[in-house]
């Protein structure tokens, strides 16, 4: 399937340079992270204890992928005169906090999760998007 005005080497540059962000996020920030979210460590690790899960690995990286392409869409919709890096970090920072923190923080809160919980995760999508929309401005849509 083709769509119209949207440079896929732009969206994947993001998608993997948002999945490169979180894995440096997350390795900084881990066990806050794994204690905000009351993960015990070892839940994470793979068979042998030595590397990560596949399954999570994978599912952030088709989402950072899905992301990528659903932001180019609605950077492109801005036109093709106004791809600029400034419009592509404001259109991500209006995304991030019209849908993915709000979305994070009503989750968590009926979850009973701590709100550092939604800090650390919400500042990592934040990360992702806004470095996502500036790539996608750059290379354009």
């Amino acid at each position: 399937m083709i769509f119209a005005g949207i440079n896929y080497l732009a969206v994947l540059a993001a998608a993997i340079t948002g999945f490169v962000v979180g894995a440096v996020w997350y390795g900084i920030l881990g066990r806050q992270w794994m204690a905000a979210a009351e993960i015990d460590p070892a839940r994470l690790k793979g068979e042998g204890g030595g590397n990560p899960q596949k399954g999570p690995m994978l599912v952030g990286a088709a989402a950072n992928l899905i992301m990528a392409f659903m932001l180019a869409g609605v950077i492109g919709h801005l036109g093709q005169d106004t791809v600029t890096v400034r419009n592509g970090v404001i259109s991500a920072a209006f995304i991030w906090a019209g849908f993915v923190v709000t979305t994070l923080a009503v989750n968590y809160a009926f979850q009973g999760k701590k709100v550092l919980l939604t800090v650390i995760d919400g500042g990592h999508w934040l990360l992702v998007l806004l470095i996502q929309g500036a790539l996608i401005g750059y290379l354009g849509v």
